[in-house]
């Protein structure tokens, strides 16, 4: 096997826990409904991570073409996916027990911690391409990457709702872009 295929293995095991984490918190707002008090904010949130592990796994084959691996190398990539897990850990909250659950204050309870975990994701990406290809990502990716961090870095900092409500939006738009400007096609 060739070092990709093996280093890909634990990445698509992160990636497929991040999606069944979103799964079941989407799963457990059905199930549970009586008991939920619906929020729309970390449901479209949760939507836009599952977008990102999507378009993480995607992205990740264009790394089969890295011939040298090494340690530092991989530990960067795998630091990435590991805060996409950590996006999708924090979005929805587990249905255990039998006492109601508020999504609302679920979401503005670990809102610094969603919003650390992709402004982590972000930083890991750029780190990646330092550490990989021995560069930044090209000026569209980069803008991107620059503009996601600052627009996340406020959310940490405001629990203002209009920003979070328009941020969702623009965060969806944002991503959808650059899913089909940067990464339509397979590299």
């Amino acid at each position: 096997m060739e070092a990709f295929g093996h280093l890909s293995v634990l990445i698509s095991i992160i990636l497929g826990l991040a999606i069944t984490q979103l799964l079941q918190g989407l799963r457990g707002i059905v199930l549970e409904r009586a008991r939920i008090r619906l929020y729309w904010l970390p449901i479209a949130w949760a939507a836009i991570v599952l977008l990102i592990c999507v378009q993480s796994w995607w992205a990740i084959y264009g790394l089969r073409l890295v011939r040298e691996w090494t340690f530092l190398s991989f530990a960067v990539v795998l630091l990435q996916v590991i805060a996409v897990y950590m996006q999708a850990a924090f979005v929805l909250p587990d249905f255990t027990g039998d006492d109601p659950v508020d999504l609302h204050a679920h979401y503005y309870d670990h809102v610094r911690w969603f919003f650390g975990a992709l402004i982590l994701t972000l930083l890991a990406s750029l780190a990646k391409d330092l550490v990989l290809g021995g560069h930044l990502p090209a000026a569209a990716n980069l803008t991107f990457h620059l503009v996601m961090i600052v627009v996340a870095l406020i959310a940490t900092l405001t629990r203002r709702e209009w920003y979070h409500r328009a941020n969702v939006i623009v965060a969806g738009a944002g991503m959808s872009a650059y899913i089909v400007f940067l990464f339509m096609r397979l590299q």
